[in-house]
């Protein structure tokens, strides 16, 4: 016999409209996000106005590559001097570069499945290995029937050099890695993230397992 116990309790014969609601496989975020998840200041990871603020943008596509309007993603990345204002930093905290620099956002889709995020463009960073990461963004993505967020990485276009040297970005196949890369915007940078296909070589995005 194994120790299994339903996530919520069950009251046979209880009057279902008493029963107090719970999340169940098909209720992630989804139409459900809206209920706590987003504030006000979410997408903005500076405040409006900062010298040389960017918007990033990711349109979520799913399988059938149609834009998935309620879907959210989180950004976080280093500052433009590319430093995390965090104990963990081998390198001891920074103070954020440009100042009220928050280093996270969380967005939600428009209509067309794109969410955008008011940041800066992160600096290199220094790796584990004592190599340089290019400059990138880390995402996930959180949308209806994931129980699990997805994870990937925005790296810009005008990072050629560093680019190629970055230690992710060189040990992947060259058709993957240019789906990582953003296209340059009049504003900033766009992503597109596929989400699922069924050819092992097709459209889908890159996903991290953290």
């Amino acid at each position: 016999m194994t120790d299994f116990a339903p996530r919520y309790p069950v009251t046979p014969g209880i009057d279902f409209t008493k029963v107090p609601f719970g999340q169940t496989p098909s209720q992630t975020v989804g139409p459900y996000l809206h209920i706590g998840l987003p504030w006000p200041d979410g997408p903005d990871v500076v405040p409006t106005g900062t010298e040389g603020s960017i918007d990033i943008t990711v349109t979520v596509y799913d399988g059938h590559r149609t834009p998935i309007a309620d879907a959210m993603i989180e950004t976080w990345q280093a500052d433009a001097a590319g430093r995390f204002d965090h104990p963990d930093d081998p390198r001891g905290r920074a103070e954020p570069t440009p100042a009220r620099f928050r280093g996270f956002g969380r967005a939600v889709a428009d209509s067309t499945g794109t969410s955008t995020v008011r940041t800066v463009k992160p600096g290199p960073l220094s790796a584990e290995d004592g190599s340089i990461e290019a400059p990138h963004i880390d995402v996930g993505i959180f949308a209806r029937g994931m129980l699990e967020r997805l994870v990937t990485r925005i790296y810009f276009p005008d990072e050629t050099e560093r680019n190629f040297s970055d230690p992710v970005l060189s040990g992947m196949d060259p058709r993957q890695r240019e789906k990582l890369i953003a296209k340059a915007t009049p504003t900033g940078y766009h992503l597109d993230v596929v989400v699922q296909d069924s050819d092992p070589n097709g459209d889908e995005t890159p996903f991290f397992d953290l």
